[in-house]
């Protein structure tokens, strides 16, 4: 490919995490230290220390007799994972609502401004359109944990929220559900504004279902958690 592509500009962590957020490694994939390297052009040993930060994000796991490998889910694994994430995000929208300042509603209006944007445009979504609308959504969502006030909170969500699925998540909403979540975002945002932290747990909650909705719905037309992996916009 000519020219300079986005991840040229960016570091091998960098890298291999966006290569695994948008499906071009997927679930269960050996993640084989001297391919990485060449097709990063890079040594073998950024690489290596990549996937043990990757490992430590949740994302990578090391099988034996096998090397790292991307995490595999089950269908089981994505409800519980939604279910956890609901309840824990909902309780950082119910602290945030006693804790949010100016600063903090600034940054939600900012984020909810950008999906707005990256949701603009007419026909098939672009796979930069899905990286905007991710981009967005992560920084709604870190917004209100940091207006929580709860630094615990944010350990657990860390290890929680699974970054692929999400954008999985978007890259199969049509239009009116994309819409439909910056719409939750706005009325999250209010209900924050307006110290109404029962009203702001709620809509997260409903929020996170939406996306965990969409998943298991893909799940189970295509069978597998993989299946999930690599329809819509291919990653450049």
């Amino acid at each position: 490919m000519a020219g300079t592509s986005k991840d040229d500009q960016t570091g091998p962590y960098e890298q291999i995490y966006r290569r695994i957020i948008e499906g071009v490694y997927k679930p269960g994939e050996r993640l084989i230290e001297q391919r990485i390297a060449e097709e990063l052009a890079v040594s073998r040993t950024p690489v290596r220390e990549a996937l043990v930060r990757l490992e430590g994000a949740g994302l990578v796991v090391n099988a034996r007799h096998k090397g790292a490998m991307v995490r595999a889910l089950s269908r089981e694994d994505i409800v519980d994972m939604y279910e956890l994430r609901a309840v824990l995000e909902s309780l950082a929208a119910k602290r945030a609502a006693l804790r949010v300042d100016v600063v903090d509603l600034a940054r939600m209006d900012e984020a909810i401004d950008e999906f707005d944007r990256a949701i603009a445009g007419e026909g098939p979504v672009s796979i930069d359109e899905l990286r905007a609308m991710n981009a967005a959504n992560r920084k709604f969502h870190e917004t209100m944990l940091t207006a929580a006030r709860h630094p615990l909170l944010g350990q657990m969500l860390s290890v929680t929220v699974d970054a692929p699925l999400v954008f999985q998540a978007f890259r199969r909403f049509n239009r009116a559900e994309s819409e439909r979540s910056n719409l939750f975002h706005r009325l999250m945002r209010q209900a924050v504004a307006d110290h109404d932290g029962e009203r702001a747990a709620r809509l997260m909650t409903e929020h996170i279902d939406q996306g965990r909705d969409v998943l298991l719905a893909g799940f189970d037309s295509v069978g597998s958690v993989n299946g999930l992996f690599g329809t819509g916009p291919a990653p450049a």
